[in-house]
């Protein structure tokens, strides 16, 4: 493969993942490179991160795909130079596996960078073999290596280390639990690294790269990832602000007055210089959301309440209920100036108070729901109903959602699974679908496009 085969397939890997990557872009990419020294592969790093990477969560994506298309090394690289003919393979369990947990050890207790990377290069090589397996599977593994290796057993001994060179019992736990990750994933990369080698880098890109944090699942995100998610969520409020704001300008003329301008052109001999518009009337509806708050399901709908909320200025006025099998109101809770932990605990605080028995049942949430606060639904609001539509095999009240939605001057249906999981197993998204317009909303990039175009 050539430089610029390289190149082209790094961009293309970097835009499958999420980051919007332009031609010209591209082009800027190459004209960085011929200005740098190709021999510092850092370098090579910057250049082409100061043309791409557009922001700083996206940055995290790209160091992964890099390390991909641009390797540290190829093969064993000299941390495998030591290695006996044949070393590469099963593991071995005796002193060279102890050898080898010593010499991690050292190097997590000084923090040596560059050991560690040798260390993760000769642990995939030594322990993560996975050789004779079928047709379509990797023949290396990260998650054997470090099994065999066990780093986070070396944690109580890293902490007793630091502590004896005087630092505080908390901020020893976090440097050592910082220290074990940082070696994780040099060991996961480094795997990644061995079967691009194998099988191509555009095969591993697919299958093992997280994409970008505004594009990744709701439903398939970790811990860290949800903390991400919350930290995104008000600059991708303030940038969907700034549009609206900026689109809004641009339409505020109405169509075209022609009585003022056919007099204004009197002026200049019948030549109409200067056209003149009717005003635009300014059109500002109610919101009232209806959120689904059950399992995996409650972290979408916070998100999804956290971004309305920040962009309530667009509407005029805005009412949130949540439920799983009953209805709670927590439009207070979202109160102007409320600081976003707050606002997480009395939302997690909120499910509990949304469920008699305990089972998603939409039926009777819907129910409940027209009965005690249908008068919120009215020809000045807007609708905007969160779920996965999965009740349970419990009753639909197809019927009250197309009263409400009847009522209502537009309604719309979220759905964070998707669309080919819709009307599968317990999942009703495509009955109602029929009454309301089902949106498929799987992550911040999608939620953002959604809200931009209802605005």
């Amino acid at each position: 493969m050539s430089l610029l085969d390289t190149h082209i397939g790094f961009v293309e890997a970097l835009r499958a993942a999420g980051l919007s990557v332009s031609l010209a872009e591209g082009l800027d990419a190459i004209g960085a490179l011929e200005k740098v020294r190709w021999h510092d592969r850092e370098t090579v790093r910057a250049a082409y991160a100061a043309t791409l990477v557009k922001r700083q969560p996206q940055r995290v994506t790209f160091d992964a795909i890099f390390d991909i298309y641009y390797p540290r090394l190829i093969g064993s690289g000299v941390a495998g130079d030591g290695l006996a003919p044949g070393a590469e393979g099963p593991p071995d369990t005796g002193p060279e596996l102890e050898r080898f947990r010593e010499a991690l050890a050292e190097a997590l207790a000084s923090g040596d960078q560059q050991a560690l990377q040798d260390l993760a290069v000769e642990a995939v090589a030594r322990f993560g073999a996975m050789p004779g397996r079928g047709p379509g599977l990797s023949s290396w593994s990260a998650y054997t290596s470090l099994q065999r290796v066990s780093p986070s057993e070396l944690v109580e001994r890293l902490v007793q280390g630091l502590l004896a060179a005087g630092v505080d019992a908390e901020e020893a736990q976090r440097l050592a639990g910082r220290r074990v990750g940082v070696f994780a994933r040099l060991v996961e990369g480094d795997a990644r690294r061995r079967i691009a080698e194998e099988k191509g880098p555009e095969h591993v890109v697919g299958v093992t790269v997280r994409p970008t944090i505004d594009r990744l699942d709701f439903t398939a995100a970790r811990r860290s990832d949800l903390d991400e998610m919350r930290r995104e969520v008000y600059p991708l409020a303030r940038r969907l602000a700034a549009r609206l704001t900026k689109e809004q300008h641009a339409r505020r003329r109405g169509p075209l007055d022609v009585r003022r301008t056919v007099r204004a052109s009197m002026a200049t001999g019948g030549v109409p210089l200067t056209t003149h518009h009717r005003p635009r009337r300014p059109h500002r509806t109610d919101l009232v959301v209806l959120c689904d708050v059950s399992g995996s399901v409650a972290s979408f709908a916070q998100f999804t309440l956290l971004l309305v909320y920040a962009l309530r200025e667009a509407f005029s006025g805005v009412r949130a209920f949540t439920f799983v099998d009953d209805v709670v109101e927590v439009t207070d809770t979202f109160r102007p100036g409320a600081d976003v932990v707050d606002v997480m605990e009395q939302l997690a605080a909120s499910i509990s108070h949304a469920a008699l028995w305990g089972r998603t049942n939409y039926g009777r949430a819907l129910t409940r729901f027209a009965e005690e606060h249908g008068d919120v639904v009215g020809p000045r609001s807007s609708l905007l109903v969160l779920g996965d539509g999965r009740s349970n095999y419990s009753d639909l009240a197809l019927p009250v959602l197309a009263d409400l939605a009847g009522r209502a001057r537009h309604a719309w249906w979220l759905n964070p699974e998707h669309a080919r999981h819709w009307g599968t197993g317990d999942s009703a998204a495509d009955r109602y679908g029929e009454v309301v317009p089902m949106v498929e909303c799987r992550n911040l990039a999608q939620l953002g496009e959604f809200v931009h175009g209802i605005v």
